[in-house]
């Protein structure tokens, strides 16, 4: 189960599955919470931890269960553990397993006869017309919302800004302040990521299309669902020259979106990567590429034992300590659809960084800077304080790497 989860949902860039990079190469998507071989070691103390651990606030987990989800438990904590596990996972799993069979037994009858839309070394069903692409969308939405619901998510407040609302928080100089309130949908979703609930919950509200590793689509029971849902797939393995790369694609599909009312949106995460959800990190600029007007939306999980943030967990215990939650939270805060000014259109840096300052603002969620390879490094020392993953960003040479890490734990060289 565990591989499937890090297959399906492992480390996503611009939307799930895959590792994406402004000029469509991908980086490096290995598991984050194993060892990694032909590492570099530096000696860090708990003190060096601690400090670590300020420098990249992003990914540290708060919540009863500690670091990892491993720390040590009370005693009711343990019992009701226990007993979730006998009696409410059972159930929910059986639930969530049943959900997905029914699903993609409807789309296998939705696309039954019908021939998938292939270009650009992509595969999808998702402008499939008439009544099947109906029968997908509703029941889809309908049933990721019953996924939700067997998740202990029961109740899911959702608060939608007004342009009124968002012009006292309009963050941004000169031109960037004054939006052009141009007519027509907004081309993709934006939104701040915390967990692989995302995914669900953006199925239920909005049935968009995410970036998937290519492998997915191959994957029992998904991959049928992912091409119903239009995912952007990518090949790392491509060496094609006439591949437009993913920026490209997704540009492209943004573009369409806008245009064209029975296109999926689709739906990014500029983030990069999951936190633990009170922070929100630099915004990559493949999602607002197009120039086209995007729509804001902010998840919050709140929570008093078990914090639903991916972000230093394993898969397997997440998934495990998440059913064992009897009632979940989450909130979610819809802006009105950001029109980007002509200045912001010509330069998408500015753009994604006056929508990530005014989702920051509106949330109360903390900005900062770091990024996927310190919480690469986090990770390796999260796995023995002695282990740095190789990475495009941290050099096999261990020499250079260890340089680095003893930076970043200010161990003296």
């Amino acid at each position: 189960m565990e591989a499937e989860m890090q297959t399906f949902v492992s480390e996503p860039k611009d939307s799930i599955g895959a590792t994406v990079v402004d000029d469509g190469a991908l980086k490096d998507d290995r598991p984050l919470l194993k060892s990694v071989s032909n590492s570099a070691s530096a000696s860090i103390s708990s003190q060096n931890m601690e400090e670590l651990e300020k420098k990249v606030a992003a990914y540290v987990r708060n919540d009863v269960y500690g670091t990892m989800g491993r720390g040590e438990l009370p005693l009711q904590e343990k019992l009701l553990l226990g007993f979730a596990i006998l009696t409410i996972v059972p159930i929910r799993l059986i639930l969530a397993i049943t959900i997905l069979v029914v699903y993609y037994l409807i789309c296998r009858l939705c696309t039954l006869f019908s021939v998938p839309n292939r270009e650009d070394e992509q595969e999808d069903f998702a402008h499939m017309g008439g009544w099947r692409r109906n029968v997908i969308v509703y029941s889809g939405r309908f049933l990721s919302r019953a996924m939700l619901f067997a998740f202990g998510f029961y109740r899911i407040p959702v608060t939608c800004r007004t342009p009124l609302e968002k012009s006292d928080h309009q963050i941004g100089q000169n031109e960037s302040n004054n939006q052009s309130e141009e007519p027509g949908r907004p081309g993709a979703i934006i939104s701040n990521h915390v967990s692989y609930i995302d995914i669900l919950y953006h199925m239920s509200s909005s049935f968009p299309s995410f970036v998937a590793k290519r492998s997915v689509g191959k994957l029992p029971l998904v991959g049928l669902i992912s091409k119903c849902l239009g995912c952007v797939f990518v090949q790392r393995e491509s060496k094609s020259s006439d591949f437009k790369g993913v920026s490209a694609i997704v540009t492209e599909r943004v573009k369409e979106a806008h245009k064209n009312k029975d296109a999926p949106l689709m739906m990014l995460f500029p983030e990069g990567t999951t936190t633990n959800g009170d922070y929100l990190l630099p915004f990559k600029t493949g999602a607002f590429l197009s120039g086209t007007p995007v729509l804001p939306v902010i998840l919050r999980y709140p929570y008093e034992r078990f914090s639903p943030a991916w972000d230093s967990i394993s898969g397997v215990r997440h998934v495990v300590l998440l059913l064992c939650q009897f009632v979940n939270h989450i909130e979610v805060i819809k802006l009105p659809v950001y029109h980007p000014s002509q200045q912001e259109k010509d330069d998408p840096k500015l753009y994604a960084n006056n929508v990530r300052k005014l989702m920051a603002s509106e949330a109360n969620l903390l900005l900062s800077d770091i990024g996927l390879p310190e919480k690469r490094i986090y990770h390796a020392a999260l796995n023995g304080n002695n282990s740095l993953p190789t990475t495009p960003y941290y050099p096999v040479k261990k020499e250079i790497a260890s340089v680095d890490l003893m930076r970043l734990f200010h161990v003296p060289a």
